[in-house]
């Protein structure tokens, strides 16, 4: 099943015979790519630079949307309001606004959110401690 997944249109058994995907097998060849398909897409987000850096930062708790766009160097207003719908889709984060003059829109992790924010902090960790280290292999690599 395994193969199917990866695209391999045929495998060898344990009794050494070839098995072929036929058109019986279809829908258990959908069915597996649209996991696939699903897991990479949920990977695409979490591992997203902003959705990281986002995630990191609300991990200490909630936060306005001024605040993050002042604390995340680089990122723009537009950027940082698409990735922080995304995860709000995803269920990763919440938006509260409450009705001031002007409105203040506060974003917090979810149950789920703080989850992963935890699997982030330790990625954020090594990066950190790794990150001379990086710098010089990518200089060594470049100068030969």
């Amino acid at each position: 099943m395994s193969d199917r997944i990866l695209g391999d249109p045929a495998r060898v058994t344990e009794d050494g015979t070839s098995e072929f995907v036929t058109h019986t097998d279809v829908s258990t060849q959908v069915n597996a790519g649209t996991a696939t398909c699903e897991l990479r897409d949920v990977l695409d987000r979490v591992g997203d630079k902003w959705s990281v850096l986002i995630m990191a930062m609300l991990g200490t708790g909630p936060r306005r949307y001024s605040d993050l766009r002042r604390s995340i160097d680089g990122i723009s207003q537009r950027m940082l309001t698409l990735t922080l719908r995304s995860l709000e889709r995803d269920g990763l984060v919440t938006r509260t606004v409450t009705p001031t003059t002007p409105p203040r829109v506060d974003y917090d992790l979810t149950a789920v959110g703080r989850t992963l924010s935890r699997e982030v902090g330790a990625l954020i960790s090594w990066a950190e401690q790794h990150r001379e280290y990086i710098a010089v292999a990518r200089r060594t690599y470049d100068e030969r």
